[in-house]
């Protein structure tokens, strides 16, 4: 079983979704906090159309988001410190919860996480498909 993430920075939305099909996914999980974009075609309800267009449903767990110290963190360049405030913010209640529904889809569909960051090295939504890998054992796959 394979957990796939993608970011989209510098990347069309065609592509992505190119990307996405290529690799069979069927369900896309938005773990932005703030699913709106100022790329054309990422904003929540356009992503979410076009990808259904493409076969691919999507969910948005917003609990799964960075706060909004985490981000202003990354954008410094502060991995460490992001992955610090996230890591704590994961640990939060409603952040489980969406963490076992993120669990519970990747085990009943091919999947993908999606945040902007094209490096998931960077990205928090490495934290979250590495929390999901040791939950069920899954091979994490960046595209």
């Amino acid at each position: 079983m394979k957990l796939f993430t993608i970011g989209y920075e510098g990347r069309s939305q065609p592509e992505t979704i190119a990307r996405l099909t290529d690799a069979g996914v069927k369900v896309l999980i938005d773990v932005r906090a703030v699913a709106a974009s100022r790329r054309a075609g990422f904003s929540k309800t356009l992503l979410a159309a076009s990808l259904n267009e493409a076969g691919v449903d999507y969910v948005h767990l917003r609990q799964l988001g960075t706060p909004k110290p985490g981000r202003q963190a990354a954008r410094a360049g502060r991995i460490d410190e992001m992955h610090a405030i996230f890591d704590a913010h994961l640990e939060e209640p409603a952040a489980q919860v969406e963490l076992a529904r993120a669990t519970e889809i990747a085990i009943a569909r091919p999947s993908a996480l999606l945040c902007f960051e094209a490096d998931a090295a960077g990205c928090h939504r490495r934290i979250v498909a590495e929390e999901i890998q040791s939950r069920i054992g899954c091979e994490v796959v960046d595209l």
